[in-house]
């Protein structure tokens, strides 16, 4: 029997916009420390020495969507995902959990699955893998075990767990019910009886035991996901889930599937169980978690880029791209990239998805993507636009490959920065380098290559009567991709 770990990777977390955004969410980026959280997370596990080996590979369910920079981000730190699981829509957390129980019985194996949210910080790996160990000793006993939080303040902004006595010879406790988000008076309850944990999120569960509860408690989920995996394709290194299948799926959290239901079904003969932890958790859900969790100076500010602070503290201020100076804040939360700016103050952080919903209903594209977006073959930046145009600085990474396309509305000059081009422009095929530029008429079928070793760096500039990303034609992708 192996420890399988097992990402989950969905979510958009809107909560911390304008840094994460739909196309490009919080377990992508790097708000704490130097790896970003996916990467954070795919790490945490490395190292674990306890009674169960580690599987040398992990299962990672992701957003069809993100698919590319998820892979991209595990390869950069040297992790191949035995699996990776692609959504191709959100069904919450349920579905996702049975889609790698049924995934990790397909090697054979009945797994100890070890189920981490992909963007969650915690900071005492060592006592992490202290609290494993001992999930995983209930694990195989057959119980289905969560991780809670000792609290340290009335938070309301989590859901509890009310624990029970300890189990024989364990530091675990019994599963006595899953609570809602509390208002500030119950939350402040909760802290005073003592027996009330903050749920984290994270579980451990064999593979055959989730099966089996969910096949009893939600036979739905587990029907959809089967005929889901049945039909699913492997493309390249995903596993692409079938779509017509998952749709069908209903869309439910562990918690309210599975978890809050074993206390009330003995029948089920499976036993919950809560192992505490103390490392150092958050789930970042907002900014004010963000400033909580970060490195701050001597008064209070947890600063990150160009940033000038004068008569101010306790604040968050978080600059990618211009100066950012603040006097007389406290509390404050500025948050500035290249195409948006939030500022507020660490009391209404919870409300920012307000905001996104506004920005949504009037279609603007930060809701989706930043400026920067990010493909298989490397990345674009959207550095300027106006009517009929649109400049763009384009990078792509050794051995990248564009499809070969062709628009019905624009028009395409390149100018070669650094780097070797391979540009085929109909029946034209031709190597450009640093100052040599081409041409691409509207309607002729172009693909660009880089087939050096060092990066290729070009200013695309764009001219036409519409230039949304929708307006192209693709005739073969290395990638698989049938649209942008």
């Amino acid at each position: 029997m192996q420890l399988q770990p097992v990402i989950l990777s969905g979510g958009s977390g809107t909560r911390l916009w304008p840094l994460s955004r739909e196309k490009h969410p919080k377990q992508l980026l790097a708000l704490v420390e130097e790896e970003t959280m996916l990467q954070a997370t795919a790490t945490r596990i490395r190292h674990f020495s306890g009674s169960l080996e580690v599987a040398s590979k992990m299962i990672v369910v992701c957003n069809e969507e993100y698919r590319f920079i998820t892979a991209e981000q595990l390869r950069n730190i040297n992790l191949e995902p035995a699996t990776l699981l692609l959504e191709p829509i959100g069904r919450n957390t349920a579905p996702a959990l049975t889609l790698a129980a049924l995934a990790a019985k397909q090697t054979g194996n009945d797994s100890v699955l070890l189920i981490m949210p992909a963007d969650h910080v915690i900071q005492d790996v060592a006592r992490f893998h202290e609290a494993i160990q001992v999930g995983i000793d209930q694990a195989i006993s057959g119980s289905m075990v969560t991780f809670g939080i000792r609290p340290d303040r009335p938070e309301t902004g989590y859901g509890y767990i009310k624990v029970g006595d300890f189990l024989n010879n364990s530091t675990a406790h019994a599963l006595q019910a899953f609570v809602e988000k509390p208002n500030y008076e119950t939350a402040q309850n909760y802290l005073d009886e003592g027996n009330y944990l903050w749920n984290s999120g994270i579980f451990m569960v064999r593979a055959s035991v989730w099966l089996d509860a969910i096949a009893h408690l939600n036979p739905a989920i587990l029907s959809a996901c089967k005929e889901s995996m049945d039909g699913a394709k492997v493309d390249c290194d995903f596993v692409r889930i079938d779509k017509s299948a998952f749709e069908k799926c209903p869309s439910d959290s562990i918690d309210y599937a599975v978890m809050e239901k074993l206390p009330s079904s003995p029948n089920l003969n499976i036993a919950g169980c809560v192992v505490p932890m103390q490392a150092g958790w958050s789930d970042v859900g907002a900014w004010d978690a963000v400033w909580q969790v970060s490195e701050k100076d001597a008064l209070g500010n947890s600063l990150h880029g160009d940033v000038v602070m004068e008569d101010s503290h306790d604040c968050l201020v978080i600059a990618e791209n211009r100066l950012v100076t603040c006097l007389g804040m406290k509390d404050a939360i500025v948050i500035e990239t290249a195409d948006a700016i939030l500022v507020t103050n660490k009391q209404n952080t919870q409300n920012i998805k307000r905001i996104v919903s506004r920005l949504k209903e009037a279609n603007y594209a930060q809701t989706d993507n930043h400026r920067k977006v990010y493909r298989p073959w490397g990345h674009y930046d959207s550095v300027d636009s106006g009517e009929h145009f649109q400049v763009k600085r384009i990078v792509v990474k050794p051995g990248g490959r564009l499809s070969m396309q062709m628009h019905h509305h624009r028009a395409e000059h390149w100018i070669v920065v650094s780097g070797v081009a391979l540009v085929t422009r109909g029946d034209d095929v031709m190597t450009l380098v640093a100052n040599q530029s081409t041409y691409i008429p509207l309607g002729v079928k172009h693909r660009l290559e880089n087939p050096g070793t060092v990066d290729l760096e070009l200013i695309e500039v764009q001219s036409g009567t519409y230039l949304g990303e929708d307006d192209i034609v693709r005739f073969d992708d290395i990638y698989g991709r049938t649209q942008c």
